[in-house]
């Protein structure tokens, strides 16, 4: 019986080069799988091209709902974020679509799970971790580590000399990465960070900035315990939500991100990442987070989402820590309930409004207009006590000064010469 090998397969340029690179290699059948987690893709054309490069079976498992509740939620309620600029939108996919590939490979008996991610890349790891979550004894090939090929020039060349059909365009040879949550640009001109990037021609979800209409769009998010579930006040399902706020985002130049990052196995490398749905998301649940949090939760938290977006893009979902600060944040989350409203004008956000039941923003306090439940008078004896530590410092630096000044004083006493104090006498009569 021939080696039965489980691919993660999208289709693109790299998995449809491995499927006959594995035939060749190993003498064995391919079992293609396509995890569905919301990628624009025509997966009757896919599991044909599957099937036409080599492969014995192509399946396709829709998981979008899975990713959005289970994976994006999490991340969100968070604030996960990675160097400042990146929503995680594959960081936070990886995982989901590497236990569906030990699922079909123990279905399928297969002896080993391959993947199109290069040595290079962070996607590597963190399909090798999520993979060996779940199935520790399975081997795991990754061909990009391995294979003779070394551009994605000679992987177009190898599918034509096999005459198998190519996937894409030689002009167009950007490598992608989409979701429902966003899609990733690398290569090309983003290989040298003095460049430009070429949006006009490489945008897929969002307009540029400058293309964006001229007037200004209002929208409104609903959220409960942190999870965004209306639009305009139309309750939706995370699906359709992301998907609504995709096409509002993106008609304005939401959410284009141009980022040199610092990847897992240590170099930099560039990516353009269009993420508008997100990028409202994530603006809008901030928002919330501000009026619904007390000041030291809000300030733990914002380490939390230091230290999960650096989990999240590392590969590490499936371990203790990543679950034990999702708990946290979860019960952060619970008076993270109301309305967010937020202007949306060529590229940027800005906010419109919050309401909140649990809000912390208390008229009567906060007013200029003095009320009941807070005292002016009260301020001084609290910023003596708030500035004790300042004082006893001031003190105590004061009361050095005036030591060193005595002691200065009775030095110099001390230095005068004994002579001059025998002439400053008077003389004996």
């Amino acid at each position: 019986m021939k080696k039965r090998i489980v691919l993660a397969y999208s289709g693109g340029l790299d998995t449809t080069v491995i499927i006959p690179w594995l035939k060749e290699h190993y003498d064995c059948d391919v079992v293609a799988v396509c995890v569905d987690v919301g990628q624009e893709a025509d997966w009757k054309a896919v599991k044909q091209r599957a099937l036409q490069t080599g492969a014995c079976a192509c399946y396709v498992e829709d998981v979008k709902k899975e990713y959005v509740e289970s994976y994006v939620w999490p991340a969100l309620k968070a604030d996960a974020v990675y160097e400042d600029k990146y929503l995680l939108g594959t960081s936070t996919a990886r995982p989901l679509i590497a236990k569906v590939l030990v699922d079909y490979a123990r279905k399928e008996k297969a002896s080993a799970i391959a993947h199109g991610a290069t040595g290079k890349g962070n996607d590597q790891v963190r399909f090798d971790l999520g993979i060996m979550a779940f199935a520790p004894d399975m081997e795991i090939i990754a061909p990009w580590r391995i294979w003779d090929l070394r551009s994605r020039e000679e992987e177009i060349e190898y599918l034509e000399a096999r005459k198998l059909p190519v996937p894409m365009k030689k002009s167009d040879s950007y490598s992608r990465d989409d979701n429902l949550w966003h899609i990733s640009h690398e290569g090309l001109e983003l290989e040298d960070p003095a460049n430009a990037p070429s949006l006009d021609t490489m945008l897929k979800m969002t307009v540029s900035p400058e293309k964006a209409p001229n007037k200004a769009e209002y929208v409104e998010i609903g959220f409960e315990k942190g999870i965004p579930v209306t639009v305009n006040g139309k309750i939706m399902d995370g699906i359709k939500l992301i998907r609504t706020l995709n096409q509002i985002g993106g008609a304005h130049g939401i959410g284009i991100v141009d980022l040199v990052e610092n990847r897992v196995v240590g170099m930099k490398s560039r990516g353009v990442y269009e993420t508008p749905g997100g990028t409202i998301l994530y603006y809008a649940h901030r928002e919330l987070e501000h009026i619904c949090l007390d000041r030291q939760t809000y300030a733990f938290k914002q380490q939390v989402a230091l230290k999960m977006g650096e989990i999240i893009y590392g590969g590490l979902w499936f371990t203790p820590l990543r679950e034990a600060l999702s708990v946290f944040v979860d019960a952060t989350q619970e008076t993270v309930s109301g309305v967010v409203r937020l202007k949306l004008y060529k590229g940027s956000i800005s906010a419109g409004g919050v309401t909140s039941m649990y809000s912390l923003y208390n008229n009567s306090i906060a007013s200029f207009t003095t009320g009941d439940l807070y005292d002016h008078a009260d301020a001084k004896g609290f910023i003596r006590l708030y500035g004790l530590p300042i004082l006893a410092r001031s003190l105590m630096k004061r009361s050095l000064t005036g030591t060193s000044r005595r002691r200065s004083s009775k030095s110099a006493a001390d230095d005068t010469p004994k002579t001059a104090v025998r002439r400053s006498r008077k003389p004996r009569n």
